[in-house]
């Protein structure tokens, strides 16, 4: 077995790949500060946490709908070229929904201006993309790349919301919305400048199918949307739950133990580089992330402890990552070479979907059943994602999803 650090070593022994991950980084924390700092400087600034909410959800919509129309371009005309334009755009919506709601304009300057944050391009696509052109060939060393890039996705995650509601609480409302468009158009100016990393854009000619025709990545994206059904609904119960037991300041912190193991897992399950075909090992993953989130219902359920709940879903976390590492390393092997950003992005979509109903179902259940009941929807979720994935039938592609 080859020892824990190895891998990584190697990838980032690759001309210009820190470089490029430093800016990735820079730019991926934000994605975890703007929702929770608009909802702190809304509500702070109008006294209406349904306004907040309503605002946020609009701009997830928005993503929805643009975010795979930013993928394509990049992919047909260049990281370097599209992406920085897009961030700024959407920088400049941060800032003007700062104002609108600073300044006591109409509600629906709030709508339209979070609305613009929608061109933010999908930086961990990007970097997936990047170590994809870099290590053409290596499917091992992939693996680990993947399971770098979704370790960062759950430390953004996790350290994301904390900053942002400590910035916003510290200091004034505005404050996590302007330190998170500062990183972003900061992160993304030094992680476009790596040219040297980036990969070719591809001719119309050249760019293959649309990743939505590819055969079984429907599938794959129906799996995506179980998932974040999973994600959604764990979040809103669980701080219904804290909130029900008088601790609701704690709620933040349990949610991060969960973020916490997905982060350690991906780490060592890139480390490890397990064999065979991640067609094989998919089903798997998802099974055990199915199991893992009966704990939390079990700890709910008969104990009402907060504090074995934390642990639980510090555990259930842990199964998170190898199901997301391998479900993008199956997107990335049914993906067209010239859409590969624009295959994983219509991935993050779905995951951004599966987030938005999970969040409605778990509320729905939390405040009309009760919060513990609540606990059954995630595990409800998995179940739809495990069928899909054992229903789905095998990839056309086996040979490219193999890790050596």
């Amino acid at each position: 077995m080859p020892q824990p650090t190895s891998g990584y070593r190697r990838l980032f022994a690759l001309p210009g790949a820190r470089a490029f991950t430093a800016g990735n980084l820079m730019a991926r924390l934000p994605m975890g500060m703007f929702s929770v700092s608009a909802v702190m400087m809304i509500a702070g600034t109008r006294d209406s946490y349904a306004l907040a909410g309503a605002v946020v959800a609009a701009g997830l919509a928005a993503t929805a709908l643009v975010a795979p129309w930013i993928a394509r371009l990049v992919d047909r005309h260049g990281q370097s070229r599209i992406a920085l334009p897009a961030t700024l755009v959407a920088v400049l919506g941060e800032l003007v929904l700062v104002l609108c709601a600073r300044q006591g304009a109409p509600d629906w300057t709030l709508f339209a201006a979070y609305a613009a944050t929608a061109t933010t391009p999908n930086i961990g696509g990007m970097a997936r993309a990047r170590w994809a052109h870099l290590l053409k060939g290596d499917q091992g060393a992939l693996h680990t790349a993947n399971s770098f890039e979704q370790a960062a996705d759950e430390l953004c995650f996790m350290l994301g919301p904390v900053l942002a509601a400590f910035l916003c609480a510290s200091l004034f409302p505005e404050a996590g919305t302007l330190v998170a468009a500062l990183l972003l158009a900061a992160g993304m100016a030094l992680f476009t400048a790596q040219r040297a990393t980036e990969p070719p854009a591809s001719a119309p000619s050249n760019a293959g199918r649309s990743p939505l025709r590819a055969p079984g990545m429907p599938a794959l994206l129906a799996v995506c949307l179980a998932v974040g059904g999973v994600f959604g609904a764990l979040e809103v119960v669980t701080l219904a739950f804290a909130d029900a037991r008088g601790h609701g300041t704690a709620a933040g912190l349990v949610l991060a133990l969960q973020a916490c193991g997905s982060f350690a897992a991906g780490l060592l399950y890139g480390a490890l580089s397990p064999g065979g075909p991640a067609e094989r090992r998919y089903p798997w993953c998802i099974a055990a992330l199915a199991v893992a989130l009966t704990l939390p219902l079990l700890a709910a359920s008969l104990t009402g402890s907060l504090v074995l709940l934390a642990g639980t879903l510090l555990v259930s976390g842990m199964a998170t990552a190898p199901t997301m590492i391998t479900n993008m390393t199956l997107v990335q092997g049914l993906t067209p070479p010239g859409r590969l950003n624009e295959g994983m992005t219509l991935a993050v979509t779905g995951l951004l979907g599966g987030i938005a109903l999970g969040s409605a179902a778990g509320g729905w259940t939390a405040e009309h059943v009760s919060p513990t009941a609540g606990y059954a929807v995630p595990v409800a979720a998995a179940g739809v994602a495990l069928l899909i994935a054992v229903t789905r039938g095998p990839s056309p592609r086996p040979a490219a999803l193999t890790v050596a």
